[in-house]
């Protein structure tokens, strides 16, 4: 009978740690957002702290645990986080964006429940509503290998977040009123590497021993060049792909874009500069961090080293550098070349163009001439409990109209679970455009100048490029992907220019499949908070 009640206590308790779904354990996180007075620049700004820290804290997992994040909103605003790169398999009732979630109402809580499903890599969090993401609130993200699964370099001595990015000294209320007014925003006041300003950041490393930098763009409107005084960067990992470990002395990456690199500190026992500088600006914006060798009794000095700064076609050829790791493992033990992503033709090709209209005397942002304006009511909540009038299925086209009238729509493209598609984005502006997709990850195939054409697939990557959910796409210029529709959901298609995602630059595409079942789709949370024409309805019993 002692026996029987042991087992039976044991069972408990792994139930408890490992939860009801199998052997992937259970992380709980809280946090508290709250306002607080930051001077990352050196002027006291409203910041949005989580748990007081800016940035927000790191949150570390395995693949495929469980993350229970219950989130306190003390703000005065509705609030909602959102996971750039974590793909939310089946579940885009945990996505953290307007179209899929009511906001956190202020002095209100709500616990995310996400599964980092075979995933690996480095991401971020950051706040999506209301402009927020100017005033802080963002954290890195990173993704380890089960143990068992082999990684295709060393183990690190370290391993580094770098959150850097653009950053503007007036509140972002203020830039929120200035967009809302139908203006664009000013040019951004400065840099910031992990909160912090000129040399206000140090990195400590050991002599002779190799370190980790996870580098994210966490910015609002340029492109940065990462670097550091005298060190090579060996690169491993893009957004959750183990790349062919090419070395490079500076690396350009794009609004939302994160990728990982080793770095050895096999130079002279002294400070180095860790450099950030925006990337096709006309005035060059440059930050710095410290290098700080264990056992250097010498500061930085010397000239910042420099980068390229305007000029495209070193960023391309950059670009197109970057190849898949073909026989590394994944976040599974198979190799990540096994999945044949070239050998599949896609079912059909959808073409984005971005655009800048003025409608009704103001300045929105558009995609294939539609400017998308948030409805009532989540598109997600809309789609589940049915309620007409919140958005029209086609309310986008597939393909570029001819003309230049613009127009607002909440808009939302059709799509089936298990397409293989084709996007093309389509670039005629003279700014370097940036794209992310929730939900997935996506083959580059192509890129380059011009007007893409069927052509233009002759010099397709089918072979080993690299996998990942943001891409940049250059000034009057393409970029083809291909994407398999294996997750059903209502996922954001989005501008990560925070400007241009404000004023209309995105949409969300429904992946749908007719099975209603959850090996397909898990259910609605039972503790999604109800807002809009869904307010009153019920979510489910269990």
């Amino acid at each position: 009978m002692e026996d029987g009640k042991l087992l039976l206590c044991c069972f408990i308790a792994y139930i408890l740690f490992f939860g009801v779904n199998g052997e992937n354990p259970y992380r709980y996180i809280t946090w508290k957002v709250t306002y607080g007075d930051i001077y990352p620049l050196g002027v006291k700004q409203q910041g949005i702290l989580i748990n007081g820290q800016f940035p927000g804290p790191q949150i570390d997992a395995v693949t495929n645990d469980n993350l229970i994040i219950s989130v306190y909103n003390y703000l005065n605003e509705p609030f909602l986080i959102s996971w750039n790169g974590v793909q939310q398999r089946r579940n885009s009732w945990q996505d953290g964006v307007f179209g899929t979630n009511c906001p956190i109402r202020p002095g209100k809580n709500f616990t995310y429940v996400l599964q980092v499903k075979d995933q690996i890599g480095s991401f971020f969090y950051f706040p999506s509503l209301l402009f927020h993401k100017a005033a802080g609130g963002y954290g890195g993200i990173r993704i380890w290998s089960r143990p068992k699964i082999p990684v295709p370099f060393p183990t690190p001595a370290g391993d580094f977040t770098v959150l850097a990015g653009d950053w503007y000294k007036r509140n972002h209320y203020v830039l929120r009123r200035l967009l809302d007014s139908g203006r664009n925003l000013p040019f951004p006041d400065g840099l910031l590497i992990n909160g912090r300003g000129w040399n206000g950041y140090t990195f400590t490393v050991d002599p002779g021993r190799t370190y980790r930098f996870r580098v994210s763009n966490v910015g609002l409107t340029t492109s940065i060049n990462f670097r550091i005084q005298g060190h090579n960067l060996k690169l491993i990992e893009v957004e959750g792909s183990h790349t062919l470990q090419n070395t490079y002395s500076s690396f350009d990456i794009h609004l939302g874009q994160s990728c990982s690199f080793l770095v050895t500190a096999d130079q002279v026992s002294k400070d180095y500069y860790v450099v950030v500088s925006s990337r096709f600006t006309s005035r060059v914006l440059t930050t710095t961090a410290v290098l700080h060798y264990s056992n250097s009794k010498q500061g930085v000095s010397g000239p910042v080293p420099g980068a390229s700064t305007i000029q495209i076609a070193p960023s391309l050829l950059q670009e197109r550098s970057i190849r898949w790791n073909l026989t590394a493992s994944g976040p599974r033990p198979n190799p990540q070349g096994s999945y044949h992503y070239g050998l599949i033709t896609p079912s059909r090709t959808i073409m984005l163009a971005n655009s800048a209209p003025w409608i009704n005397g103001k300045q929105r942002y558009a995609v294939n001439g539609v400017s998308y304006v948030p409805a009532d009511t989540p598109l997600k909540l809309a789609d589940y409990f049915k309620i007409p009038g919140v958005f029209n299925l086609g309310s986008i086209p597939t393909w570029p109209p001819s003309g230049n009238n613009a127009y607002f729509q909440t808009s939302v493209m059709a799509a089936n679970f298990r397409e293989y598609i084709e996007i093309v984005f389509q670039n005629w502006e003279d700014t370097v455009q940036s794209w992310h997709i929730d939900g997935y990850s996506f083959f580059v195939v192509g890129m380059d100048g011009g007007q893409w054409t069927p052509g233009s697939r002759a010099n397709y990557n089918l072979r080993d490029t690299v996998a990942r959910c943001t891409t940049q796409v250059y000034p009057r210029s393409w970029t083809a992907i291909y994407m398999a529709l294996d997750n059903v959901g209502m996922w954001n298609i989005r501008s990560e220019n925070w400007a241009r995602q404000y004023l209309g630059q995105q949409f969300y595409l429904r992946v749908y499949s007719p099975a209603n079942s959850w090996r397909d789709e898990l259910p609605i949370p039972k503790n999604a908070p109800l807002c809009g024409r869904a307010r009153g309805r019920h979510t489910r019993p269990l």
